[in-house]
């Protein structure tokens, strides 16, 4: 969310950037989430439960910074 709000600052989230930043996101995901099973794999896990993982941190990750922006 910082990120985000940097962005905005920049002028780096207007229509102009948006392709950009829609790559940027599936790229991040392409690479994230077999990272993600190969890790559970590791540490002998199932895939799928590296994937629950992932889906999860990033769901917690965002509720403080969602929190915060509702307070400025």
């Amino acid at each position: 969310m910082i990120a985000i709000l940097e962005a905005k600052r920049a002028g780096l989230l207007t229509r102009g950037h948006l392709w950009n930043n829609l790559l940027a996101g599936i790229i991040v995901g392409i690479v994230a989430l077999p990272l993600a099973m190969a890790f559970a794999i590791a540490s002998g896990a199932k895939p799928e439960q590296g994937l629950y993982t992932a889906i999860v941190l990033s769901s917690t990750e965002l509720a403080p910074d969602m929190d915060r922006r509702r307070r400025e």
